[in-house]
């Protein structure tokens, strides 16, 4: 860490000279003000900075420019007669090219005859007045101890909790990791994160890149009726488009990868960006002396071409290829050796490619989606590792999905209006050799079927804009069993109400029904090659929910909230694992695949809490959130008795916050505390059975003691320095980040090993010589983890 701080005083020492030289006022915002409805554009929207003072009107074809700006951060706030004012938070402002903030407004209710000066900091939509979030992509990129990736970010928002480990799954208020959805321009992807658990959702590293992302729309309930398939959340990426005036690009070093982004226009219609990242953390990882080398690499891109005001395309893709080793040469430490006996070598591959169509009318417009996505998992693994042994795994899986869905967005009158309908065809095979204790699963199975939907929302709002009221309806079926080709069983409706007392002052409520099919690795299951499907049982889960809240909007960027919620479960599958039967919502947060297994039957669960947020928005250099979360979650188990699920830490504290300074510095922290997760303790006579620990050489859980233990408390201190250099022809921001600042050390459930002799050889159990003599290392991790990245903007 004394290092990283030298070099970034160095750093900032040899550029300061060069950067005041360059600090001239240059920077440029350039943009477009349309119709949210009908794309039209806009003439005479008053386009203000309140930070300086500034501002201008759009020209006949809704066109802005604000010139002779001094680079910073900057706030921008539109606003127009018949139109809600709007404003965009945290742009940043370089010499280098000009920051492009094209928008839309949404007319009001009733026609106005003035302009509305107030504008709102936070935005309600109509159909989701609570338990929405928007992150913009400066909040994404400062966040201390986020790495640019946002399944780190959203931990400074209530009711969001993850694993203590460096994993990235995301728990949203009590829910497993398997229930979240995510969509980028309206195409559906399925993971966010590289090394994805196959059935669930997480991974170590995010594969998102940041530097498209114009803001995220997070959704921790009161899902619109157009997102199906989700119980936690559902998030919403939106890009930018590229650089519609000149050739752009940035490069991105950091302490694990390095990112290369361009961006420009094509021709006067059509604008890119895209982008490719390589990981050396490969090369990390042995250096340091870990047990497992991992490498990735991912790609990113987006076109869009404007053919006229009416109608425009947009094609967009990511993907990634995810790499892991294992490294025979590191130090033999009890830890090191335990990873080696037990991590399989894999590879994953996926990839997402989308259309977006959009075709405008005078009151809304419609919206064809096609898409498609591919993810090929592989892993193998023999006894102690060893290719001369027993192959104790061999792992194939591919799922592939073609999805079509057609959306209409338009304005009835008083009435705001969202129907659609969507289809897909999904396709799942496995080549699948796992010998594990009490029997080895060996199979081939394939499955392929179509998954259709309907949906509509209607909202109004009543009392001058006071009241507001908005309810939806979906239904989805599938072609896999008789059991779920059936619309009239998933049914979902919700409803949604706000009433604002006063400006300031609002109560908001949703309640609703959702459904989620179960994942392909459960759908596909069989028994052997030539059986039948074992799991055609299943049924879509179905979660009941309510969350009701009050709201306090200051008007000068800043809010608080208290939520309330309920989340109720049921038809949530059992599966058996290792001879035992448990619900399938405490798995998800490790490695592997989850869910292939046999269905034994179903169970009920709930989840229930309330939040607080206090939130500042970018003011006079400060910006921070502060979020507490208190909760529960549990769902019965085999003897019908409501246990902890493995995601009931039960509170979490986050505190985030930074501040600007002058000359483009920048400083922020993040603290975070949670409670402790719950655990199942290990059946040690099952576990030391020497049948049993050859071809599994780690702890059996006792399910029969269903997350009986818990951990230790959790908490992290992250630190961000940043420093802008703002030259002529480019910008330079050098960072320091610092994990772990405290040096915390944090818990996890101990690691069941073998306890040798002084010369490496296993011991036979004195009282039973069918048993190995096994001992309990204890699990604590948890470093300082400073870095120092780069990131040019030319």
């Amino acid at each position: 860490m004394k290092r990283t701080i030298l070099l970034l005083f160095l750093f900032s020492s040899y550029f300061t000279v060069y950067g005041q030289i360059s600090n001239l006022s240059t920077g440029i915002i350039n943009g477009k003000v349309t119709d949210a409805l009908s794309n039209q554009n806009l003439q005479g929207v008053t386009v203000f900075l309140p930070g300086i003072n500034k501002g201008t009107v759009t020209d006949s074809l809704g066109n802005y420019s604000l010139t002779d700006l001094k680079p910073g951060v900057y706030n921008i706030r539109f606003s127009f007669i018949g139109y809600k004012p709007k404003a965009i938070f945290d742009i940043q402002i370089s010499n280098a090219r000009p920051a492009i903030v094209d928008t839309d407004l949404e007319s009001e209710a009733a026609s106005l005859e003035v302009v509305n000066i107030r504008t709102p900091a936070f935005i309600k939509p109509v159909e989701s007045p609570v338990s929405l979030r928007t992150i913009g992509s400066t909040e994404i990129k400062r966040n201390p101890g986020g790495n640019r990736d946002i399944s780190r970010v959203i931990q400074s928002l209530p009711g969001v909790s993850a694993p203590v480990s460096f994993r990235n799954d995301i728990i949203i208020r009590g829910g497993a990791p398997n229930e979240n959805r995510f969509f980028i321009d309206g195409v559906e992807i399925p993971n966010i994160n590289h090394f994805s658990t196959q059935g669930s959702s997480g991974g170590p590293v995010g594969l998102i890149n940041v530097d498209f992302i114009k803001e995220v729309d997070f959704y921790s309930g009161a899902f619109p009726a157009n997102r199906g398939n989700s119980l936690s959340s559902v998030f919403e990426f939106k890009q930018k488009d590229g650089n519609k005036e000149k050739l752009a690009a940035s490069l991105t070093a950091g302490f694990s990868d390095v990112a290369a982004t361009m961006e420009g226009p094509l021709n006067k219609k059509t604008t890119f960006i895209a982008s490719y990242r390589y990981s050396y953390l490969q090369g990390l990882f042995k250096i340091i002396g870990l047990a497992f080398l991992p490498s990735y690499q991912d790609y990113q891109f987006k076109v869009k071409t404007r053919f006229n005001t009416k109608n425009e395309l947009t094609l967009l893709g990511l993907g990634a290829t995810d790499r892991f080793q294992l490294n025979f040469g590191t130090k033999p430490t009890e830890q090191n050796l335990y990873a080696l006996a037990n991590i399989p070598v894999n590879s994953q591959d996926n990839y997402t490619i989308g259309a977006n169509y959009k075709n405008y009318r005078s009151k809304g417009f419609s919206t064809l989606i096609l898409s498609r996505n591919y993810l090929n998992t592989k892993a193998i693994k023999f006894q102690d590792n060893d290719r001369s042994k027993l192959k104790t795994l061999d792992y194939s899986s591919k799922e592939i999905e073609n999805k079509f869905r057609f959306e209409n967005n338009s304005q009835e009158g008083e009435y705001k209006l969202n129907y659609g309908a969507s289809v897909e065809s999904g396709f799942y095979s496995t080549n699948t050799l796992n010998v594990i204790p009490f029997g080895t699963s060996e199979y081939s199975s394939s499955i392929e079927f179509l998954k259709y939907g309907f949906f509509a929302q209607l909202g109004r709002s009543f009392f001058s804009d006071r009241l507001r009221l908005s309810g939806g309806l979906r239904a989805d079926a599938n072609t896999y069993s008789g059991k779920m080709n059936n619309l009239s069983k998933t049914i979902s409706p919700r409803l949604s109400a706000s009433y604002n007392f006063t400006d300031k002052f609002s109560l908001n409520f949703n309640t609703g029904i959702y459904y989620q099919l179960p994942a392909y690795t459960i759908l596909g299951y069989r028994a052997q090659t030539s059986t039948p499907l074992l799991n055609k049982n299943v049924d879509y889960i179905r979660s009941s929910q309510l969350v009701l809240g009050i709201e306090y909007n200051t008007l000068k960027n800043s809010r608080f909230t208290i939520e309330s919620f309920y989340k109720y479960y049921n038809q949530y599958p059992i599966i058996n694992i290792l001879g035992n039967n448990i619900p399938l919502a405490n798995l998800g947060a490790d490695f592997g695949v989850v869910g292939n297994r046999p269905v034994t039957g179903f169970t009920v669960g709930r989840a229930y809490g309330a939040e607080f947020l206090a939130q500042q928005r970018l003011n006079k250099g400060f910006y921070g959130i502060f979020a507490l979360t208190l909760f529960k979650s549990e769902f019965q188990d085999k003897n019908q008795q409501y246990v902890p699920s493995s995601w009931d830490s039960r509170y979490i504290i986050s505190m985030t916050g930074g501040k600007l300074f002058k000359r483009n510095w920048e400083i922020g922290a993040k603290f975070r505390l949670t409670g402790g997760s719950p655990f199942t303790p290990y059946n040690i006579a099952s576990s030391s059975l020497k049948t049993n620990y050859s071809v599994y050489p780690q702890g059996i859980q006792d399910y029969d003691r269903l997350n009986e233990g818990r951990l230790k408390d959790f908490y992290q201190l992250d630190l961000r320095v940043d420093k802008k250099y703002p030259f002529r022809k480019f910008s330079l921001n050098i960072y320091m980040d610092i994990q772990n600042l405290t040096y915390n050390k944090y818990q996890l459930q101990p690691i069941l090993l073998l306890d040798r002799t002084e010369t490496g050889l296993p011991q036979d159990d004195p009282a039973d010589q069918a048993r190995f003599k096994t001992k309990l290392l204890n699990n604590e991790n948890g470093n300082i983890l400073p870095s120092l990245g780069v990131i040019i903007e030319l």
